[in-house]
C-alpha cells in the first residue's frame, strides 16, 4: 500500500523536502513508518521529531493521519491504510 508523508513548518525546513511516498504493508503501525523516517533522515530527525523505541513524537511536534491528530487515534500504534496522508508539523506558539 502507498502512504504519503507531508512535512510542514520547521520539519520541512529541517529535511529540505515537502513530502515523500512510501510503499508499506497493509496495517503497518505509524511507529514503523516513523522508525523508517528516522533511519532515512538520521540524527536531525531523531533529535527533533521521533526517536526509535519511544512511544510518542518529541515535544513540540504533532502528527495527523488524514487530518486527525494521532492522540485521537491509537497514537503511534495507529494502523496505516492505503492512501493515508500523514502530516508531520511543529506546534506553533507565541504570545
Amino acid at each position: 500500500m502507498k502512504v504519503r508523508v507531508h512535512y510542514l513548518g520547521y520539519i520541512r525546513n529541517l529535511l529540505r523536502q515537502k513530502e515523500e511516498e512510501f510503499e508499506l504493508e497493509k496495517g503497518t503501525p505509524l511507529s514503523e513508518l516513523l522508525n523508517k523516517l528516522a533511519g532515512i533522515h538520521g540524527e536531525p530527525f531523531k533529535k527533533e521529531v521521533f526517536e526509535p523505541g519511544l512511544k510518542d513524537v518529541k515535544m513540540g511536534f504533532v502528527v495527523t493521519i488524514n487530518g486527525v491528530l494521532i492522540g485521537q487515534l491509537d497514537e503511534v500504534e495507529t494502523k496505516l491504510n492505503e492512501g493515508d496522508n500523514v502530516i508531520l508539523m511543529s506546534l506553533m506558539s507565541g504570545g
